[in-house]
């Protein structure tokens, strides 16, 4: 599939999820979906963790259904895009791994134009990590070879690059960031090892209040009340568990709303704890 630096708007499309933070404006840019299998993918669930408030995180086939997509951040006239999607595929279950459903993307460009942006509108591309599903559209060429993000600078942890082999034909302004760096006027890294060596997080904050995109920290609101589960899919679950038990109170933090990729109920939200089991809050269009 050939990549435009411009898009038609569909006008029957949904608004993007958005908020203002300051003197940011957050919104989510859907790409896609991906199917979880709850209990491959948290093995150490039982069927019974799946009733309740979690049988609402099912969809009718009994996967996760988990969005994929990027969280737009503006500052003036600058623009930040954490992670960029899966890119235009659509893979059946059948095609998938054992842990998984059917897989696909293709809408982030189209979602990004309902906002009056385009990809060579992006200033800075912060990635999460390196996985297909959050880097789909930064390193794919498009007519003449010319790559769609044609203005940014690429920004991952060192460890995350150490990892991975950028395309051969790929040439971009590659920046690596390490814990508490500025990527983008607000936004800092925060280095949160386990799903992968050189995960990171991104903290938004406006000095009296924040928000933090955890990336793959957290795949689901499930996991908050048992942040002890191993992922099937983490590098380092062992790491992964205590990053997520480091999380959970900076999320619980009154001053606090978060960015969950792959929450379905709502991915800008909060997390509460009212009942004495932290779950996820979703907030709908809002100034914060």
């Amino acid at each position: 599939m050939p990549i435009t630096t411009t898009q038609p708007v569909d006008p029957s499309s949904p608004v993007p999820p958005s908020l203002r933070l300051g003197k940011h404006t957050l919104t989510v840019i859907p790409d896609g979906s991906v199917q979880l299998h709850p209990r491959r993918w948290l093995p150490e669930s039982t069927a019974e963790d799946w009733t309740g408030r979690n049988a609402d995180l099912l969809d009718a086939h009994g996967f996760i259904d988990a969005p994929i997509g990027a969280l737009l951040v503006e500052y003036e006239d600058s623009a930040l895009l954490l992670d960029t999607g899966f890119g235009p595929h659509d893979i059946s279950a059948a095609d998938t791994i054992d842990t998984i459903g059917a897989l696909r993307g293709g809408a982030l460009p189209e979602a990004l134009a309902r906002t009056g942006r385009t990809l060579a509108d992006i200033d800075t591309v912060a990635f999460t990590h390196l996985h297909d599903d959050h880097v789909g559209w930064a390193f794919r060429a498009g007519p003449a070879g010319r790559f769609p993000f044609s203005r940014a600078t690429f920004a991952a942890s060192r460890e995350e690059w150490a990892g991975w082999s950028m395309p051969p034909e790929v040439s971009v302004p590659a920046r690596a960031v390490g814990h508490g760096e500025e990527v983008f006027p607000g936004v800092t890294a925060w280095i949160t090892p386990g799903h992968t060596r050189g995960h990171t997080s991104y903290v938004i904050d406006t000095g009296e209040r924040r928000l933090i995109a955890f990336g793959d920290v957290f795949h689901t609101p499930a996991q908050f009340a048992r942040p002890d589960w191993p992922v099937s899919m983490d590098a380092l679950p062992d790491q992964a568990v205590r990053t997520r038990h480091a999380m959970l109170p900076e999320l619980l933090r009154p001053d606090t709303l978060a960015f969950g990729i792959h929450f379905g109920p709502g991915q800008l939200g909060r997390l509460v704890d009212g009942d004495g089991t932290p779950h996820w809050e979703a907030v709908q269009n809002s100034e914060f």
